[in-house]
């Protein structure tokens, strides 16, 4: 068993989004420990939020599983950057798209900009989020609200619709839920609705999409170390982070990524409505 961190953690407050680079610890998102084996080779795929944490593990993955990649990020360009390096690194083309998903214009741009440069998508991997912890319902501010709508489960819905016109049957899509997609946490209000939207938006698109070919799934990660944790919780739940679980700690984006792998590849050709979570022994019914 890999001997990862256990909390108490650092206090570590950062700015929203987050940089990776200052997190103590380090999160794993396999840099130096994912090894590929060809299971996406040949195949295009378009992440949000592929700057650091889960997004940068699997870019790093499925890099090192055979795939070209363009990721979506909002302005953590540092971030971002090392995660290109990676990608070239494993011989494969990376594509930087920086901009707000939550703009509908620039929602279609990602989309555009990887066709233009790869012809087609294969695997989309919808993962950027946005989150805010408030103790009190009244707290929320209106303009929150919509946004993390916005970005969380109404981009996904535009991304999805200009994607498909450029994806064949065999193509793969995976929404980032959560397991606070039915466990929902009250500090988390607005991101643990929009995680369940994601949940059901995914079982009914499959549905939909299943005469195309193309299959549509959803990944529920529980508590997992990455820049939006140290971002946008409190000192005492980053100093704790993760305890709760039966492992006793947050997981690491690097344990996160395989499922993702799994559901890109053709080796998953009759899974597709599905919601497999990866919680650290946190149940999802």
């Amino acid at each position: 068993m890999t001997d990862y961190p256990k909390p108490p953690f650092a206090k570590q407050p950062q700015s929203v989004p987050g940089s990776q680079k200052k997190m103590d610890p380090y999160p794993d998102c396999g840099e130096q420990s994912y090894k590929g084996s060809g299971r996406l080779l040949g195949k295009i795929a378009l992440i949000t939020g592929g700057d650091s944490g889960i997004g940068r593990a699997v870019a790093i993955a499925f890099a090192r599983e055979g795939a070209d990649v363009a990721i979506a990020y909002l302005n953590e360009h540092e971030d971002a950057e090392e995660t290109a390096r990676w990608v070239e690194q494993a011989g494969r083309q990376c594509l930087l798209l920086p901009g707000d998903l939550a703009q509908k214009d620039q929602c279609y741009a990602i989309v555009s900009k990887t066709v233009e440069r790869f012809g087609h998508i294969d695997v989309l991997v919808n993962n950027a989020a946005f989150q805010m912890t408030h103790q009190n319902f009244e707290d929320i501010p209106d303009e929150e609200w919509v946004m993390t709508f916005d970005v969380n489960i109404t981009a996904i819905f535009r991304i999805c619709q200009a994607a498909l016109k450029h994806m064949k049957a065999g193509g793969s899509i995976i929404n980032t839920s959560s397991v606070n997609s039915d466990m929902p946490k009250p500090t988390l209000l607005p991101y643990a609705t929009t995680k369940g939207a994601i949940a059901n938006f995914t079982g009914g698109l499959a549905q939909m999409l299943g005469p195309k070919g193309i299959r549509v799934n959803s990944v529920a990660p529980g508590p997992i170390w990455t820049p939006l944790i140290v971002s946008t919780m409190t000192d005492e739940e980053v100093q704790n982070f993760g305890g709760e679980t039966p492992l006793g700690r947050p997981g690491q984006p690097v344990e996160v990524a395989p499922i993702y792998v799994l559901l890109a590849s053709d080796e998953a050709s009759y899974i597709t409505g599905q919601r497999y979570g990866v919680t650290g022994g946190k149940p999802i019914l």
